[in-house]
């Protein structure tokens, strides 16, 4: 195959090891560093593809895989191509052909919005993108629209960034929050909103300004905006709430409800109280990201105006004509670089990282279901055959915050965790009957924060080596290794499950760090907690000791269980919300790995075509564990938690599913889109009398 540089590619060396990519018809803009621009100008003259391949890595310095996926990206963005220049030319007059007869003008505008990617050009901030950027394998693929002024188009680059660090291939297409049919217009699995305009009405100080609520024409343009948006897309929308100022106009006699520094935080308020009224609407926290970074390094509200919300260091990136607003004459920069720091564009980093936090958690990106805990020297200090109690503490010797706090808070944050539904487990190079018994605490310890035995779903403490532990964990659980942390304060103990298991992420070089990280770390969080995942340790708990029944008696002991199961086909919203919950987190028996926003369930429960399961045994309820959705006469989704897998749950409930649809439908179809973790579901549909043919399921449907 020959590859060749596109006709339509155009490169401007910028300096500083920085060139500009840009596609004369589709107005792709990428800016690009010294090698990626060498691949592109060795493609200069046409390349046979593979057989010229090992010419091009001897003049490189990457690895075959980030070439490959290098060059896929470039061809990807039409940049290189395999067709002939007339076969290119032919290939963009179709795409424009396409809308039948509208003006070539407007096509083309078309086709510019749908192939672009960043920011409006002005506000193109960006770094060259190197082979790795471009190439590195990425397992996700996210399409993401912005809407919003400089304050979110300039921050394009730093997202890609931050999702590239994250294993994303990060695409993004901005515009401005009046130009909501982009929406419509461009495939995307996230939407992100910056500050709105209206942001400069907040800070009018008389209430003839704003009707007495400061904060009302801001929520009413950001609900016109999300509402014009579910008009277009079901994808999640991340909004940003605004920082909070760090000077006041009139200083401390800026007092009361109403001040202006409260003025946004009542309005951050009221964008909470705005986004639950929406099924996948989320406020961002920006005021938290840059507090935590230092405020004053990153907003200019000190500097040129009460609520733009910039950064200090755009005042240092400003082009030379701009001078003759002040004559020429400006004062030395110098301080303002001191305060700013060596990276001028720091803030946009800070809030891109929080924008790829919340999307993050949105996504299930790299989403923890176990929490391993070692125990001596990680919950405990010391080794508890050694010291006889986990702690010496008393209210005597010092407060709970003193140096036992750092052990009580982290006690604190694995039992959030639990709060959380993310399980706990431990493995520990001791003996059990020991640790058992001297794991206790005296009467006038704080029991609410402190882990007992039964707050963990399994555990192994054993004298057997730390990586088979674990694995032994996640076999006993069903859970894939990646969706383990591994917490221990020994440092060989860490690298040696890290070499064991490199899918686990293994924590506790910091000590001073594990609480932090396991209540902000986007993989320890969850969008809502609710009281089935609060008690997911005690329903594990059950799971498991079921399966131990189940593996010793069969069918006898499954008829001991006296299993109970409800079907339904509901509409209201918190099923709703526990059923997208499910589609999200289930990978081991799940037909096609379709995941739903709460909007898209509503509007199919409206049609009827929502299914879930409820069921129950002698050993606990399991509330909801299973969820269908039928997207006319075919089974789109269908989703059962491995809790109840060996319950034959499945069947069943799939005969409620088929006589529901035997209502409107002669026949059924459903697929199996096989993974590498679903293999429990591929015999469902072969088990329950449907006929395989091309690979789509089939049954005929009796009235």
């Amino acid at each position: 195959m020959l590859i060749r540089r596109s006709t339509y590619i155009h490169l401007t060396p910028l300096g500083e090891d920085r060139v500009l990519i840009v596609h004369a018809l589709t107005h792709l803009r990428l800016v690009i560093d010294a090698e990626v621009a060498g691949i592109v100008d060795w493609f200069g003259a046409p390349r046979d593809m593979p057989g010229d391949l090992a010419q091009l890595r001897a003049t490189l310095s990457i690895d075959a895989d980030t070439l490959a996926g290098c060059l896929a990206s470039l061809m990807e963005r039409g940049v290189l191509t395999d067709l002939d220049p007339a076969g290119e030319a032919a290939a963009i007059a179709q795409k424009l052909n396409d809308l039948h007869g509208r003006d070539p003008g407007e096509a083309l505008d078309q086709l510019r919005r749908t192939a672009g990617e960043g920011a409006n050009p002005y506000w193109s901030v960006t770094r060259a993108l190197g082979p790795g950027d471009l190439g590195g394998p990425k397992t996700h693929r996210w399409d993401v629209l912005l809407f919003g002024d400089c304050d979110l188009q300039m921050e394009a680059d730093f997202l890609r960034r931050e999702a590239a660090a994250r294993d994303v291939d990060l695409r993004v297409a901005a515009s401005f929050p009046d130009d909501l049919r982009l929406a419509a217009e461009r495939p995307h699995q996230a939407i992100l909103i910056g500050a709105l305009r209206s942001r400069h009405l907040v800070a009018k100080g008389s209430p003839a300004d704003h009707g007495g609520d400061p904060t009302a024409v801001y929520l009413a343009e950001a609900k016109h905006i999300v509402e014009g948006l579910r008009a277009h897309s079901n994808a999640p929308i991340l909004i940003d709430a605004l920082p909070e100022p760090t000077v006041q106009p009139l200083g401390f006699a800026d007092r009361g409800p109403f001040s202006h520094r409260n003025r946004f935080r009542l309005l951050n308020h009221g964008l909470e109280a705005l986004a639950l009224q929406y099924s996948g609407v989320h406020v961002v926290d920006v005021a938290s990201a840059v507090a935590a970074e230092g405020a004053a390094g990153l907003l200019d509200d000190s500097l040129v105006g009460f609520t733009h919300f910039g950064s200090p260091g755009w005042m240092l990136q400003r082009p030379a004509v701009e001078l003759e607003a002040v004559h020429g004459l400006f004062p030395d920069t110098a301080p303002l670089a001191a305060l700013v720091g060596p990276d001028l564009y720091r803030r946009e980093a800070v809030v891109a990282k929080a924008h790829m936090d919340l999307l993050s958690v949105v996504m299930g990106l790299g989403r923890k279901k176990c929490v391993i805990l070692d125990l001596d020297g990680t919950l405990w200090p010391g080794v508890l055959a050694e010291t006889g109690a986990p702690f010496a503490w008393t209210p005597e010797i010092s407060g709970h915050n003193s140096y036992i706090g750092l052990y009580f808070g982290l006690h604190e944050a694995c039992l959030a965790l639990k709060k959380r539904g993310i399980l706990l487990a431990c493995v520990s190079k001791n003996d059990e009957a020991l640790v058992r018994e001297l794991w206790k605490y005296p009467d006038h310890y704080p029991r609410e924060r402190l882990l007992t035995p039964d707050d963990f779903v399994t555990w192994r403490v054993n004298w057997q080596d730390k990586p088979t532990n674990i694995a032994s964990i996640a076999d006993e659980l069903g859970f894939a290794l990646d969706a383990f942390a591994f917490v221990d304060d020994h440092p060989v103990e860490r690298e040696r499950v890290r070499q064991a298991l490199p899918q686990v992420d293994v924590l506790g070089e910091d000590p001073f760090a594990i609480r932090r990280i396991l209540l902000t770390d986007p993989r320890f969080q969850v969008l809502k907690v609710t009281e089935e995942s609060a008690a997911r340790t005690d329903l594990v708990k059950a799971q498991l000791s079921r399966e131990r029944g189940l593996a010793a008696g069969g069918d006898d002991f499954l008829a001991s269980l006296e299993v109970v199961t409800a079907f339904e086909r509901p509409t209201d919203p918190a099923t709703l919300s526990r059923v997208a919950e499910l589609f999200q987190r289930t990978t081991q028996f799940n037909t096609t790995g379709r995941t739903y926003s709460e909007s898209e369930l509503a509007r199919h429960a409206q049609a009827g075509n929502v299914f879930v399961a409820h069921c129950r045994d002698r050993f606990g309820d399991y509330g909801l564990v299973a969820a269908a959705v039928a997207e006319g006469s075919e089974i789109a989704a269908f989703a059962m938690s491995c809790r109840v897998i060996g319950l034959k749950v499945e069947h069943g409930f799939l005969g409620f599913i088929l006589d529901a649809l035997a209502d409107r439908h002669a026949e059924v179809l459903a697929q199996i889109l096989e993974t590498p973790r679903n293999g429990p579901v591929r015999h469902l549909y072969a088990d329950n009398g449907f006929e395989q043919a091309d690979g789509v399921w089939r049954r005929a449907l009796i009235k």
